[in-house]
């Protein structure tokens, strides 16, 4: 949403739906909460909007659903929640971050990261960073790396960094206990028969067999005798349960690939269930807390800790975060990334942490926007325009102000010679900026189109114009008595510019949840030659535009990614 009259058609159209028929009081809040320069002008602002309320009224209730469909609308934002934990004693907390390093993390990590880590502030606990690598076939430094990053850039901080690969000697003992108890076994039987009396809740011949056969098919899969796919570690549970969790599990399997960290010091693997009963353990982790997806492998989780005669912690679930038509996760945006249809995993259209950084979204940010939802485990699907409307928030009294003209048209006005001071921001001390103009300024293709010959409008913040002529590709006028005049444009001296590109990133996934080719327009023109100034990263207002963040700095033009 970039523009004053996007964002009043876009309120008017949802209240005209709400209400049968829009009113221009209710919707004017919301205007300016989302578009805070706009109360600015009101006398502009509410003729903006009763011209569109008179727009809106001709069209049936099916034409406004319909038209309501290009729009993103904000969810009421909760309050943030305190986070209480069942059974926590004050200093004893212990929790854990465990993502697997196979991918960049995205905004699902980031609750669950702030979960974890404010959890164990509220009760002067601690929280451990563990990277769970144990699938050499997908991990990788890069992803570790990306993890660690871009938790610091959150603003997170871990007391200890952990590898579950370090630890698989710990790992084997537990496993080798199982085997002893009978808990566990060695099946070599082909996987798709096994699978089907799994199904069926059947035995295979393998799990009959005597405890020291176990042991020595184990001995086996440690030694390198069976290839792998031909042997598996496999939990005892229960074959007739409704909990399919728990109809003999994978323990652990043998991966012959080489591990990014251990080389090819291993070659058995546990798996997740494994691998996360015995590194809480090791590590006194008292509230692991994950998403609700992983709810029905609670059981074997507390049925390994039971078995191996540890004393259980308290599992912490909250609902997965979903954001509406974002691919929010790994196995939606590894297929984007590997197939280039987005520029990479900081792509600003993705909702992971580099791509929600290089959009300019603020850590704070996303931090007050995760927690919002508090430990629930309700699923909800808040739309991208919640994150957004609170990026303003927080941008809005710390970004300076420039002017920028898309698809520009010069506008000749005659004897026009003048030096001014614009404020950077209009109500915080964040300095000036001196704009020279000699006769010719540039003015945005869309408000040159909106332009009638003979009407008078303002220069912003410069004088007031009145249109003569309208060529194909200039537009002429002169100077006229400073006045109220309702009518402002931004510009950009025709001498002192600086050519840049803004990236507009729009939803990456249709209603459908396919990839949208349309997903990213690029606006093309000039702003202030001020703008040169600006740092790689920095935030800006762009007026009329919105907030935008300069991505890169190149010798002839500037280029930015639009924010919010």
């Amino acid at each position: 949403m970039n523009n004053l009259e996007d964002i009043a058609r876009k309120h008017v159209l949802k209240n005209a739906y709400d209400y049968g028929k829009a009113n221009a009081g209710s919707v004017i809040g919301k205007v300016i909460a989302e578009y805070p320069d706009a109360k600015k002008d009101m006398k502009t602002t509410m003729a903006l909007i009763n011209r569109i309320i008179v727009e809106v009224s001709s069209l049936s209730k099916e034409e406004i659903e319909e038209r309501m469909k290009h729009y993103s609308y904000m969810e009421k934002k909760e309050k943030e929640k305190e986070i209480t934990l069942p059974g926590a004693q004050y200093g004893a907390v212990v929790t854990r971050f465990a993502p697997e390093p196979n991918g960049y993390p995205h905004i699902g990590h980031a609750k669950a990261v702030w979960l974890s880590y404010e959890a164990a502030r509220a009760y002067s606990g601690r929280m451990i960073l563990r990277f769970d690598d144990t699938n050499p076939e997908k991990e990788s430094q890069e992803y570790v790396d990306a993890i660690r990053e871009n938790l610091k850039w959150l603003g997170v901080k871990w007391e200890k960094e952990s590898y579950t690969s370090d630890n698989i000697p710990s790992i084997y003992k537990a496993a080798e206990k199982l085997l002893k108890i009978g808990k566990a076994y060695i099946c070599t039987c082909d996987v798709e028969k096994l699978r089907e009396l799994r199904t069926k809740g059947k035995a295979c011949n393998c799990r009959g067999l005597e405890i020291p056969e176990h042991i020595e098919r184990w001995k086996k899969m440690l030694d390198g005798t069976y290839a792998e796919g031909n042997a598996i570690l496999r939990y005892k549970g229960d074959l007739n349960s409704l909990n399919t969790a728990m109809r003999d599990p994978t323990l652990a399997r043998i991966i012959e690939a080489k591990h990014y960290r251990q080389g090819d010091k291993y070659h058995v693997w546990p798996s997740y269930d494994m691998s996360i009963v015995v590194m809480d353990f090791l590590e006194g982790i008292t509230h692991p807390m994950r998403s609700k997806e992983y709810e029905l492998r609670d059981e074997l989780y507390y049925s390994l800790f039971d078995d191996l005669g540890w004393k259980r912690p308290t599992m912490v679930e909250f609902s997965r975060l979903s954001i509406k038509n974002a691919p929010v996760s790994k196995r939606l945006l590894k297929p984007l990334v590997e197939e280039k249809k987005v520029s990479g995993w900081d792509d600003p259209r993705l909702p992971t942490i580099a791509g929600l950084r290089r959009r300019g979204i603020l850590p704070t940010t996303v931090k007050n926007f995760v927690l919002s939802f508090g430990i629930s485990k309700v699923e909800s699907e808040p739309s991208l325009e919640l994150l957004l409307a609170e990026n303003r928030k927080l941008l809005d009294p710390i970004a300076k102000h420039y002017f920028f003209v898309k698809d520009p048209v010069l506008l000749r006005v005659k004897n026009l010679r003048k030096k001014v001071k614009i404020r950077l921001h209009p109500k915080e001390g964040l300095g000036v900026r001196e704009l020279e103009v000699e006769e010719d300024v540039l003015i945005s293709g869309d408000d040159a189109k909106g332009l009638k010959e003979g009407e008078v409008f303002r220069l912003k913040d410069l004088c007031n114009v009145k249109l003569l002529k309208k060529y194909r590709n200039r537009l002429d006028g002169e100077l006229m008595e400073d006045e109220i005049v309702p009518k402002k444009i931004q510009w950009v001296p025709d001498k002192y510019k600086i050519k840049c590109k803004v990236a507009i990133p729009y939803e990456l996934l249709n209603e459908k949840g396919e990839y949208n080719p349309k997903s990213l327009e690029i606006a093309e023109g000039y702003c202030e030659n001020g703008c040169e100034d600006l740092r790689q990263g920095e935030m800006v207002q762009f007026e009329r535009f919105g907030f935008c963040r300069l991505d890169k700095i190149k010798e002839k033009e500037l280029e930015f990614i639009f924010s919010c």
